[in-house]
């Protein structure tokens, strides 16, 4: 078993914090950038998850820096993560996936809840 950390939340960029308009950044969504915001200011770690590469990529970050939004990690664990697993696990360790296009399973309780 892990031991506690904090929040953890892996955030889609493309539909979740800017408008999907891929390969250019869309228009931010405020709401979810703000939610997010302050989630951070609550201690939560905030990773950005996306498949967003190279040029692509960097433009999302700046968009995201931009906004006053930084993160612990890009499409990557955080170190603590990787070293309670020992490894850099393929999928990323989060308490909350925010995504558009996300299926909420309300019949899937976690332990901890």
């Amino acid at each position: 078993m892990l031991p506690k950390y904090p929040k953890i939340i892996a955030c889609d960029f493309d539909g979740t914090l800017f408008m999907d308009n891929y390969p250019n950044v869309g228009e931010p969504i405020f709401y979810t950038i703000e939610l997010l915001k302050g989630e951070q200011v609550n201690g939560a770690k905030a990773i950005l998850w996306t498949n967003r590469s190279g040029k692509e990529l960097e433009d999302a970050v700046k968009a995201c820096n931009d906004e006053g939004l930084f993160f612990d990690t890009i499409n990557d664990n955080l170190p603590a993560i990787i070293e309670a697993f020992g490894c850099n696990t393929r999928k990323i360790f989060a308490n909350e996936y925010w995504d558009d296009r996300m299926i909420h399973l309300p019949h899937l309780k976690h332990p901890d809840k």
